[in-house]
């Protein structure tokens, strides 16, 4: 088994209504392991984005603690997070006037000066990410110019250039058809195993997590619940999560049914 990169202890998320505090989740205790492709599921309003958001030091969580590389993510400076954690956030990025290489050469931010002029190296880690990605061709395309499917992989390539060993992303499919759906979902996943990338996922994709993802993360309104898809499938929380008048799950070909 792979190594935890990121550890969560007796995690509550939520954030502050007035002056009190709304909870989402509580008493989590997960870990993310390099090298493996980790898939986020749930329902709306069952609080993934909070997650996300609580990984990514967006916002604090309630109690308990992250644990980044063995290392409480608070203690973390913003520049120091910036070398550890990649993010890619379901929004599409409105740029005019910017090439691929130019947006794709903004990923090393964390290691340029003031002005963020990139040396003969940075321009050698972004050709190495637009080529990881599979979209050199698209290098002097202007990023206004692309297909949503494109400007994802732009994104994708963006945070690679930043060298993070973790990168999170929130609904990455979410604007994309099937076949584009598949194709990024298999990307995700080869640079997660190729590259030893932690890579941790939500996603509304529910029958292509199952069949691409190493481990997933079924959350509900009674907690959490982490396995591979055959261990989920076998002890019913997948049936429980799908199942509903006209909707089946099929435990053996991990199938829904309707």
């Amino acid at each position: 088994m792979n190594n935890p990169s990121v550890i969560l202890q007796e995690l509550t998320i939520g954030y502050a209504v007035k002056q009190h505090q709304k909870v989402v989740a509580q008493g989590i205790n997960a870990a993310i392991r390099q090298g493996e492709f980790t898939c986020l599921l749930g329902a709306n309003g069952v609080g993934k984005s909070t997650l996300l958001r609580t990984l990514s030091a967006f916002q604090p969580p309630l109690s308990g603690q992250i644990l980044l590389e063995g290392k409480s993510l608070h203690r973390y400076t913003d520049r120091q997070l910036s070398r550890k954690v990649g993010v890619v956030l379901t929004e599409k990025p409105n740029i005019r006037n910017m090439s691929v290489h130019e947006l794709v050469g903004m990923g090393r931010a964390p290691y340029t000066g003031f002005w963020g002029i990139l040396n003969h190296e940075d321009h050698v880690i972004v050709h190495e990410s637009l080529q990881q990605v599979g979209i050199l061709n698209l290098a002097h395309r202007m990023v206004d110019t692309l297909s949503d499917g494109e400007r994802q992989k732009v994104m994708i390539a963006k945070t690679l250039a930043q060298q993070t060993p973790i990168i999170y992303l929130d609904e990455p499919t979410a604007f994309l058809d099937f076949p584009s759906k598949v194709e990024m979902m298999q990307l995700l996943r080869l640079l997660a195993h190729d590259m030893q990338k932690t890579i941790f996922l939500s996603t509304h994709d529910f029958e292509l997590a199952l069949q691409v993802a190493d481990t997933l993360w079924l959350m509900d309104h009674d907690g959490m619940h982490i396995g591979t898809a055959r261990q989920l499938a076998d002890d019913g929380t997948l049936s429980r999560f799908v199942e509903r008048e006209g909707i089946t799950f099929d435990v053996n070909t991990l199938r829904v049914q309707i």
